[in-house]
């Protein structure tokens, strides 16, 4: 399997999974800020996933600056 189909097949994975991955991180502190101290299990899940997200991406960015 091609690298980059690998990186989009697991970005894919995050979007439906139980918990959203947020989008960006403003989404996480709005939300961190909005349940006030309840449901940091899931605030925690949503901040793993959004790490992992990243490093994809960032993954991604690179193989894509070896290619050009």
């Amino acid at each position: 399997m091609n690298i980059q189909n690998y990186i989009k097949e697991e970005v894919h994975k995050l979007d439906k999974g139980i918990v959203a991955t947020p989008q960006d991180r403003e989404y996480l502190e709005s939300f961190a800020k909005a349940n006030n101290g309840s449901m940091d299990l899931l605030l925690m899940q949503m901040a793993v996933q959004y790490g992992y997200k990243i490093a994809l991406e960032n993954v991604q960015d690179e193989l894509k600056n070896q290619t050009s």
